[in-house]
């Protein structure tokens, strides 16, 4: 009676080794996810940035640019990092480049007139 009991209780020498879940399991998983966070977060934070750096080096005398606090301008002067903005008759203000928000485009002006007509 002893001895079922025992041979019952051995491991079945076929089976092999029992492995343990443990890092080889989680590690699909964590790549998934960091693959997932670069290319819905990472990726188009940095186009954005390089566009906008884009932008900034590309302006020249003559251009329609919003800054970030909202005035419009055109650009009268850039010289270096720093960017002279003719908002009205006589009116003249510098701004660095990085507060430039956008360049305004035909189709950015068409909009920003509507908006002023509506109020």
């Amino acid at each position: 009676m002893f001895y079922t009991e025992a041979y019952a209780a051995a491991p079945n020498p076929g089976n092999g080794p029992q492995q343990a879940p443990g890092f080889g399991n989680i590690l699909p998983m964590m790549i998934a996810m960091f693959a997932i966070i670069y290319f819905f977060m990472i990726r188009p934070q940095s186009k954005k940035q390089k566009e906008t750096r884009r932008m900034l080096d590309e302006l020249k005398k003559g251009d329609k640019v919003v800054t970030a606090g909202g005035i419009l301008g055109l650009v009268t002067d850039v010289k270096g990092n720093v960017i002279t903005l003719k908002v009205a008759p006589n009116v003249e203000i510098d701004f660095r480049k990085s507060a430039i928000a956008t360049v305004v485009t035909a189709e950015l002006e068409k909009d920003l007139k509507g908006e002023t007509e509506k109020k």
